[in-house]
């Protein structure tokens, strides 16, 4: 079953922006915080953002200035505003739940000339 849904990814060049999206299921978004996750090529997944049910913040420093996450709790959706990118931004991207325990199904974004 699953319970996170991802939309958004693709490929763009540097300095260009793109917007991921996770919806979730009620019971999934109403547990707490979630956080955005990403895999670079070779590279072990990374922690990227996080936000609260409240909505406070907190992001990767490299990312920081360039990246937004946000939530709409009415939508139960997720959202990761990618502005600025850089070509090493390109990775796989996950949403996750802690408090479930539970992960989208990833989506690519590259970063390319």
């Amino acid at each position: 079953q699953v319970q996170l849904v991802q939309t958004g990814g693709g490929l763009v060049q540097p300095g260009e922006s793109l917007r991921l999206s996770c919806t979730a299921s009620r019971s999934i978004f109403s547990a707490g915080g979630m956080s955005w996750y990403r895999q670079r090529p070779g590279q072990r997944r990374e922690w990227v953002a996080g936000i609260t049910l409240d909505g406070n913040t907190i992001y990767l420093v490299s990312v920081k200035g360039r990246f937004t996450i946000s939530r709409d709790n009415a939508k139960n959706t997720m959202y990761l505003q990618m502005n600025n990118l850089k070509p090493e931004d390109t990775a796989v991207y996950y949403c996750n739940s802690p408090a479930s325990g539970s992960w989208g199904q990833g989506t690519q974004v590259t970063v390319s000339s």
